[in-house]
């Protein structure tokens, strides 16, 4: 939107999180928590984002989000009003309208966002505020209200006279006019503890004769304020629960949603199933007509149309069309699986490529491997690619035939339509069509 900066207030310290992490980069669904407001601004159409860091991990917040927006420090934790007077000097001649969102309130929607800045364009006040009736947090500030709906003013927790002077919790999300809210940042005076409080601003231009209008939200998870552990673990619930919903929506099946974890980065394609005790996180890729689970664990993966997995782990590996992974097997980083690829139980590949046909049914590894088309890798096979103090490579090729318990002593090359006998340790390499037998193995002419 034009004339709109959006204004990410992250720089609190963070103390009840008993961490060395700031609280802000501490993850949700697999991201840190401050990407969430910065996405929202921009999906809610405002372009340009500043963010408000502390000084001690300002490099980190550059390192998360890179050119795409500008890091503005404050240099004392002196309250969220000094905090957003840091971005004055780079702002009052660039923007009529802000947006001021808080980095730990991460659930606040895109929809919302738009909502409140329609309503402030539509109303002839400096403020708008987001409130909400169901918040269930009891430490947020109170908004009070005069007969005619306008805010008054803030009320916080600390300043309750007994019970909350209000239901209608602040959830700390502001719009303002840009000319008004410079010489009125400049001008708050700080309170008891030296801080200088944003809230302070609607008793002001309510005092100025100025309509401050709230818009009041309903759903509760949008101003959750995260402030520890806990409120971490609620925000982390409430946001799984909106990724599963929305991936049912776009026809993903979840046989039992609590029991199913999908992070944010996930995207999933049509008519795949997932059964219940399935994790799909980082930046995992799944398509369709695929059925996940139960008991499947998939990282930063690339899961290709109608595959199936059972029961096992996947790490940064690839799955082609028509894959059958499990149960109980592992694919590490770099494991890459071809069309029609089929491998069983207690399984571990990787950095290993496995052309289309392979079959490994059950038990064994293969790592640093290249493996032909229509191979079969029998029960028990080992690639030996470590000698203690280097990886080797090992190569098999199309219609090989790798029988029960073999060696195979990287590095080395089973030649194409090659075979190995059962137990067989493979030092050297096999010709194409040749069969390797015993320990070590011999070569000799293979049977058609």
């Amino acid at each position: 939107m034009k004339d709109w900066v959006g204004i990410v207030l992250a720089a609190g310290q963070g103390t009840r999180m008993r961490s060395q992490t700031p609280k802000v980069l501490h993850h949700l669904c697999g991201r840190p928590m401050l990407t969430y407001p910065v996405d929202t601004l921009r999906a809610a159409g405002i372009d340009d984002v500043l963010l408000v860091v502390a000084p001690s991990w300002a490099a980190e917040a550059r390192a998360l989000f890179g050119d795409s927006l500008q890091c503005v420090e404050q240099e004392e934790p002196l309250g969220a009003a000094h905090a957003l007077l840091q971005c004055a000097p780079l702002l009052e001649k660039a923007a009529s309208n802000l947006v001021v969102v808080m980095g730990d309130v991460p659930l606040i929607q895109p929809s919302t966002i738009r909502s409140l800045t329609a309503l402030h364009a539509r109303e002839d006040g400096p403020v708008t505020l987001l409130t909400s009736t169901a918040s269930g947090q009891e430490d947020l500030g109170r908004a009070l209200r005069d007969a005619g709906g306008n805010v008054t003013a803030i009320v916080e927790p600390a300043d309750f006279d007994g019970a909350p002077p209000s239901n209608e919790t602040n959830a700390g999300i502001y719009c303002f006019e840009a000319s008004w809210l410079w010489p009125h940042l400049r001008a708050l005076k700080p309170g008891p503890a030296g801080e200088f409080y944003l809230t302070e601003l609607i008793s002001i231009a309510h005092n100025e004769n100025h309509r401050v209008s709230p818009l009041v939200t309903n759903d509760p998870t949008e101003t959750v304020g995260i402030n520890d552990r806990i409120r971490l673990a609620l925000a982390e619930s409430a946001l799984r629960q909106r990724i599963r919903e929305g991936w049912m929506r776009e026809g993903v099946t979840l046989i039992d949603p609590p029991s199913t974890f999908i992070d944010a980065g996930v995207s999933i394609g049509r008519d795949t199933v997932i059964h219940p005790n399935t994790h799909l996180s980082g930046a995992t890729k799944v398509g369709s007509h695929c059925v996940l689970g139960p008991g499947a664990l998939i990282r930063d993966s690339d899961v290709g149309d109608n595959c199936q997995v059972l029961l096992s782990v996947i790490e940064e590996s690839v799955l082609e069309q028509n894959v059958r992974v499990g149960p109980y097997s592992h694919l590490r980083r770099g494991a890459h699986l071809g069309r029609e690829v089929r491998v069983g139980n207690f399984a571990e590949i990787k950095e290993s490529r496995l052309a289309e046909g392979v079959k490994m049914g059950h038990f064994g590894y293969v790592g640093d491997a290249q493996v032909g088309a229509n191979a079969n890798l029998g029960a028990g096979l080992v690639t030996c690619n470590f000698d203690g103090a280097s990886k080797h490579a090992t190569r098999i090729g199309e219609d090989a035939f790798i029988g029960s318990d073999t060696m195979l002593v990287a590095p080395v090359e089973v030649g194409k339509g090659a075979a190995t006998g059962a137990g067989a340790v493979v030092t050297k390499d096999v010709p194409p069509y040749r069969l390797a037998l015993g320990m070590p193995a011999r070569i000799k002419e293979r049977s058609p």
